[in-house]
């Protein structure tokens, strides 16, 4: 899916308590009006490296390709599975030729995610989302 890059997020710097998760993702995305991308990522958890992949769609004004590169805090995980599902997310953000932005995103399990960092491209957003997560076996 096209994770819109927020970039008037508020940031959110959670205590290691409250952060049992770190996030690594990388996504290739594009579109016109309708978004669409796709990448994968690695949650660390309880100590242990956990590789998943990442698909959606969002709808609004989209015009562009991009790269980006997230890291961030995930909170709300009880256990791994709480992690994959459908994220929701509100997004903004552009870039031309280099950036940086940032995302938050929401599942159904009470999972969050607080991601920043740079991207790549050409491109202009403004868009509803929707993220899903897959753990790999």
């Amino acid at each position: 899916m096209v994770i819109a890059l927020l970039t008037s997020i508020i940031p959110v710097t959670p205590s290691l308590a409250q952060a049992p998760g770190y996030v690594r993702v990388k996504l290739l995305k594009g579109g016109l009006l309708l978004g669409a991308g796709g990448g994968s990522g690695t949650v660390t958890y309880r100590g242990r490296d956990y590789p998943f992949t990442v698909s959606g769609l969002s709808l609004g004004f989209t015009a562009g390709v991009s790269y980006v590169r997230f890291k961030g805090w995930v909170t709300g995980i009880r256990k791994i599975g709480d992690f994959a599902g459908t994220y929701s997310l509100v997004g903004s953000g552009g870039a031309v030729m280099a950036g940086i932005g940032g995302v938050q995103l929401v599942n159904g399990n009470g999972v969050m995610m607080a991601l920043r960092g740079p991207r790549m491209g050409i491109e202009l957003a403004t868009n509803l989302g929707q993220v899903t997560i897959e753990l790999k076996e």
